[in-house]
């Protein structure tokens, strides 16, 4: 069976584009720049090169084509002029389109190609920062709106996951500069979000520090056993969807009396801290919005 996803509703196209319903459909009737299919029922679908080209067309007009003159050019010089014009100041929103295709059709060799065109330009710092972290967050949005499969989403995960990984690898040859503290980074019970722990493990490698990365699902009596073996330990744990808003005071209260001590620290970040008491906080305790806000505090 061909599992992948080549017909989208108009919704889609604008959970995909950023272009509205509507305003799709007046570039359709005023421009004809698209041509949609119909059902049997004349509900409008498209396939995967319309898709493309309303990226295209989205990228342009962003850039400051208007769309009569878009309209008017050959089919074949859109996607030329797309590749013409990306610069520093389009790049960022080019690649992202690239790579939501490249999850639409699981298509790898996209994939690889246009990180490859990236990193040609930019460190892989700016690639995550400027590229893969608004990526994650959109699809975390194509997710909600049923515009995309758990499939879509794992696929390009784990691809981005080997990038970290290859990068994470060539740095940890190099010694610790920093011996004050060790990291331990871990995703509570439950929690399976890895890609921004992942990350901050390759920061906090690259700020001179030695890590150690237990990864997803980690029961507390886990980082009860580190206790056992090193002293000065700053746990991160990053919160995405586990515990559940009602678990978490209790989680955090349970890690203060059983596992925290006067040489320890526990770092939070994710989108379940906003549920974290304030009253909780104290100088061992500390939340971070932001990866940028944490990397910046070592």
């Amino acid at each position: 069976m061909n599992s992948v996803k080549n017909t989208f509703s108009i919704k889609d196209l604008e959970n995909l584009s950023g272009i509205k319903a509507h305003t799709i459909r007046i570039w359709e009737k005023r421009y004809n720049v698209l041509e949609p299919m119909r059902t049997d029922t004349n509900i409008r679908f498209y396939d995967l090169t319309a898709l493309q080209k309303l990226l295209n067309i989205t990228l342009l007009h962003d850039y400051g084509y208007k769309i009569s003159k878009i309209s008017k050019m050959p089919e074949e010089k859109i996607p030329e002029l797309v590749r013409e014009i990306v610069s520093a100041k389009s790049a960022k929103s080019h690649a992202i389109s690239s790579f939501k295709l490249a999850m639409m059709n699981f298509d790898q060799n996209l994939f690889l190609t246009t990180y490859n065109t990236l990193l040609a330009e930019k460190s892989f710092r700016e690639v995550f920062y400027d590229v893969f972290i608004p990526l994650m967050e959109e699809i975390g949005f194509l997710w909600q709106a049923e515009t995309i499969t758990p499939a879509h989403e794992h696929f390009i995960s784990y691809l981005i996951k080997l990038k970290l990984l290859v990068n994470t690898e060539t740095i940890q040859n190099q010694q610790p500069r920093k011996h004050d503290r060790l990291f331990v980074l871990y995703l509570p019970l439950n929690e399976i979000h890895e890609l921004g722990l992942m990350y901050l493990n390759y920061e906090i490698i690259l700020n001179g520090y030695k890590t150690i990365y237990l990864g997803e699902s980690v029961p507390l009596d886990s980082l009860k056993d580190l206790k056992k073996y090193f002293d000065n330990i700053t746990y991160v744990c990053y919160m995405t969807v586990e515990p559940d808003r009602s678990e978490i005071n209790n989680y955090i209260k349970e890690i203060k009396e059983t596992i925290l001590d006067e040489t320890s620290e526990l770092w939070l970040m994710g989108r379940m801290t906003e549920y974290v008491d304030q009253k909780n906080l104290n100088n061992r305790l500390k939340l971070f919005n932001s990866i940028n806000q944490l990397v910046e505090s070592l």
